[in-house]
């Protein structure tokens, strides 16, 4: 089975992904081991770790040449929604993005995701980019408030979900809630984000398994293939489901209970 993980860290030196160019050569070859054929390479942008463009191709190309026929390597970014990453998007999003086309990965502060977001995220839309809200299963605002990425994907977000969550291998509520939300149809992506050969290893096939057994082929295809790929090339998405509207009995039973 073919697969495509538009989310992971194997460039080295820029993040917390690997150190050094031999381990980036390991987790490649385990990608394509894994039936992995198009990745993109998304290194942090946040407080932490400076996005430097130049450097990200430089360190790509150098990569991409040592597997030239086996895998297609792309750059974006894991793309912090703070106000310095803000003003550069505006100035220009292409770098940033998915193979430099029209999807973004975003991440959210896990200590404070403020109202304002909403606004954010429609801003983004407005400017032609599309994007994806990368982890959510591991975000405990998120898990907490739901009801938020139900509606961001209402209006139009996406949704990727990490590999190793829908394994276990972030904990039993991480893993309930990544596969009921691929069941509700918020879902639109399984991705690595893979950072090392040990730890937070490049496959995604265990992953696959787990949507085959539980969804079917169809919905395993779209999200580690078809949805993938056609972010990787810019396209629509060819698998986005309907998400229903929330009854207002719903939030307010919610409300009351939380």
């Amino acid at each position: 089975m073919q697969m495509v993980d538009v989310h992971c860290h194997i460039l080295p030196g820029l993040d917390d992904g690997p150190d050094t160019m031999d381990e980036s050569m390991l987790m490649a070859e385990s990608a394509i081991a894994d039936g992995i054929s198009h990745l993109v390479a998304t290194p942090h942008s946040n407080s932490t770790y400076l996005f430097d463009y130049a450097q990200v191709r430089r360190i790509r190309d150098e990569l991409q040449a040592k597997f030239r026929d086996g895998l297609k390597i792309a750059t974006g970014c894991d793309f912090h929604l703070n106000p310095e990453n803000l003003g550069s998007l505006r100035a220009d999003s292409s770098p940033y993005c998915i193979n430099q086309k029209n999807y973004l990965l975003v991440e959210f502060n896990e200590i404070s995701i403020p109202p304002s977001m909403d606004k954010t995220l429609h801003e983004i839309q407005l400017a032609g980019v599309r994007p994806v809200i990368t982890h959510p299963e591991r975000n405990h605002i998120l898990r907490a408030h739901a009801e938020r990425l139900r509606k961001w994907v209402r209006q139009g977000c996406f949704v990727q979900v990490t590999g190793g969550a829908l394994t276990g291998g972030f904990g039993q509520t991480s893993q309930k809630d990544a596969l009921r939300w691929i069941e509700e149809g918020l879902v639109h992506f399984v991705a690595s984000d893979a950072h090392n050969t040990r730890t937070r290893p490049l496959r995604l096939q265990p992953a696959y398994d787990v949507v085959l057994d539980r969804f079917g082929e169809e919905k395993a295809r779209a999200l580690f293939l078809e949805n993938p790929l056609a972010a990787f090339e810019g396209r629509e998405l060819p698998h986005v489901p309907e998400v229903e509207q929330e009854l207002p009995s719903a939030r307010r039973k919610r409300f009351f209970f939380f």
